[in-house]
């Protein structure tokens, strides 16, 4: 989905077509009248579902006082299969966030309670095929058919893996780019992730910017002493690791049709998985 089609989705639903383009990825997001901000999905009845997953898991949080992103709307817009999802904007940030800002933000999180409705387990290679697809000949049919094979084995593995936390709701991409200081505070952003599966699926992903991302060691150490733990004392973070490369790597690939920086990423992250390097720099995308 490109731009042109995100405005024609926006005005569709009723809102202005002209509102200010902030980021264009899975989703187009747009800034409305300055307290709003829309969230334009992709045609595709799983998102649909996401969407209206994510609503429910911002009602939820609200009515556990944890600080996040709140809905404006309780259900998605529909526009011929595109959801479209209303929020309030949050106040503009005092500061970039902190490995230990999330941290925190993670410990409210893993010790609440199940919620009402049901969550999903984290799938992390549930999008591989979607996003191979979208890359189609853009990619090397070799590197598809790599990941493919990799998303198989590492599927294989997680369901043969004992958690040393009790497993839970989660964040699914927990990222400090997931969290918003405002002058509140920080807030947790980004819900449509959000799962019921082992808490460790949130600690991997800080791990995994320490080796691949060039989070500084002493950053990661700070987000391990404020969540209390460190992932990596766990002998199956390598599993949820290797996982979540392969998912990386298929969801760079999915851009790689329109954009040559995102094709070679893609080509750098699959060679040094190839190569078996688990410290080659990625760069985010």
């Amino acid at each position: 989905m490109d731009e042109t089609r995100a405005r024609e989705i926006l005005a569709a639903a009723g809102l202005p077509a002209d509102a200010e383009l902030l980021a264009l990825g899975e989703n187009a997001v747009f800034a409305v009248d300055g307290a709003l901000v829309v969230k334009v999905g992709r045609r595709d009845p799983e998102l649909l579902a996401r969407a209206e997953r994510e609503l429910a898991v911002a009602a939820w949080l609200a009515s556990s006082d944890v600080p996040a992103v709140r809905a404006a709307e309780p259900k998605p817009r529909v526009v011929d299969g595109h959801p479209v999802t209303v929020w309030h904007r949050l106040p503009e940030s005092v500061r970039p966030a902190a490995p230990q800002d999330l941290a925190k933000l993670l410990r409210l999180v893993h010790a609440l309670p199940a919620p009402s409705f049901a969550l999903p387990p984290r799938d992390l290679l549930g999008g591989v095929e979607r996003w191979l697809r979208l890359a189609g000949d853009a990619i090397d049919a070799a590197d598809a058919a790599y990941l493919r094979e990799r998303r198989d084995s590492f599927a294989a593995a997680s369901a043969g893996l004992t958690p040393h936390l009790p497993p839970g709701s989660i964040h699914g991409d927990a990222l400090p780019r997931n969290v918003h200081v405002g002058p509140g505070g920080p807030a947790l952003v980004d819900l449509e992730t959000f799962a019921a599966d082992f808490r460790e699926h949130d600690l991997v992903v800080m791990a995994l910017s320490r080796d691949r991302y060039g989070l500084a060691p002493e950053a990661y150490d700070a987000f391990t002493t404020a969540y209390g733990w460190d992932v990596r004392e766990w002998p199956g973070w390598t599993v949820l690791r290797g996982a979540r490369e392969t998912a990386s790597c298929a969801w760079v690939a999915q851009h790689a049709p329109t954009n040559p920086a995102a094709l070679a990423e893609f080509r750098r992250r699959v060679a040094s998985l190839r190569d078996g390097d688990p410290e080659v720099r990625w760069y985010p995308f």
